[in-house]
């Protein structure tokens, strides 16, 4: 009766049931895998969702592509930090997961494939298989910093190819794109016929120097799409705005805008009291930023130093985002290592396997709890990595 794009297996998995019982005991646990600013502390300016009770917020007043004030607003907040782009360029979305799915819409047929990074985000998975796309792999590769496993692009980049998928700051790795590769790769793709879709989500926290990193916003080579939202570049998840920058050679974009047009016309699911208070929320975005980047520029640096006293942990240095990998060893495991931190020490993380890592034993934490939270998770994980190799 049930679609076969939906998961065959919907009860939880071995974390979740264990977190779950571990809370219903009463124990307070000290969550290092919070991905939502709103849950951590982090100060918001008063009267920030003022703005959405705006009297124009009272009329509907449909714009397929996006309400011209907000992509203006966007616009303008590109070409502060980033390359140029013009309120043209945009299409407007209630979020950047529904951005891929319109983007698999306009670009692919049920059975068609994109290329997706691994490891990486892993709703990538869900969200393909919900539009009737395959999902095919290309690895990320770890030398001292992460870069794209070029053999294996080019390997999977075959004529059933649709699209690239390229994630900068990726999540959870938070390696960047490098100018080297976003000119090999868009040139591949250009000749190639492929598309490239660069989610660029959290492209306003960088946690290294990284002189050469480079955004595909605005590249004319291949037909481009540049992902952004809300949910990071302010720190609003509940405020469901994401968008796409659309670039590439002249008479493809204007194709793709006129697509896009139809599509986004047939859902028209971005709400309007968003979109009017979009320049406002931008601008109050800024010290939002500023606050997010204190708070995981504070726990990188505390994490290393705490990293550099216990030999048997790596840490997997990230060039951008909120998350960092950590390796410990690989006995007795990823998943027994993570469930006994869980139940015994009382703290969470994700173990590698979820962001699809091809080896163990990697974990990701969270940059986003507040000190307390963190400084005590981390410290309960880096004894129990230490405890486990004695």
């Amino acid at each position: 009766m049930f679609s076969s794009r939906l998961p065959s297996v919907l009860t939880p998995n071995a974390l979740a049931r264990a977190a779950e019982a571990v809370r219903a005991s009463g124990v307070i646990l000290l969550d290092l895998t919070v991905t939502n600013p709103t849950e951590t502390g982090i100060p918001y300016p008063p009267g920030l969702l003022s703005s959405l009770d705006d009297a124009r917020a009272r009329r509907y007043r449909p714009e397929p592509l996006g309400h011209a004030e907000a992509r203006t607003a966007i616009a303008a907040q590109y070409g502060k930090s980033g390359p140029p782009v013009s309120a043209g360029d945009l299409v407007l979305t209630a979020s950047t997961s529904e951005a891929y799915s319109v983007l698999f819409k306009l670009l692919a047929d049920p059975g068609d494939v994109v290329l997706v990074p691994q490891p990486s985000y892993p709703l990538f998975d869900l969200l393909t298989r919900l539009d009737g796309v395959v999902a095919r792999p290309y690895r990320l590769e770890y030398h001292g910093a992460w870069s794209i496993d070029r053999a294996s692009l080019e390997q999977g980049l075959q004529p059933d190819v649709r699209a690239v998928l390229v994630v900068s700051p990726n999540n959870p790795t938070g390696s960047m794109l490098r100018r080297a590769d976003r000119e090999w790769l868009a040139d591949l793709c250009a000749s190639r016929g492929a598309a490239l879709i660069a989610d660029e989500v959290f492209a306003d926290y960088p946690l290294s120097r990284r002189p050469d990193a480079a955004s595909l916003a605005g590249d004319a080579r291949a037909l481009t799409f540049t992902l952004g939202g809300l949910s990071k570049s302010a720190g609003l998840p509940q405020l469901k705005l994401g968008w796409i920058v659309v670039s590439g050679p002249t008479a493809l974009r204007d194709d793709a805008m006129a697509r896009l047009d139809v599509i986004c016309d047939t859902y028209l699911s971005v709400s309007t009291p968003v979109q009017i208070a979009a320049p406002v929320l931008l601008e109050h975005g800024r010290a939002i930023r500023a606050a997010i980047q204190d708070r995981i520029t504070r726990n990188l640096s505390a994490l290393r130093a705490d990293v550099a006293r216990v030999p048997a942990v790596t840490l997997l240095e990230p060039e951008g985002g909120w998350s960092v990998v950590l390796r410990v060893p690989a006995v007795p495991g990823e998943e027994a290592f993570v469930l006994r931190l869980l139940q015994d020490d009382h703290v969470v993380v994700h173990p590698g396997y979820f962001f699809d890592f091809s080896e163990e034993a990697f974990l990701v934490v969270s940059l986003l709890p507040d000190a307390a939270t963190f400084d005590d998770g981390v410290m309960r994980l880096l004894r129990r990595a230490a405890d486990g190799t004695r």
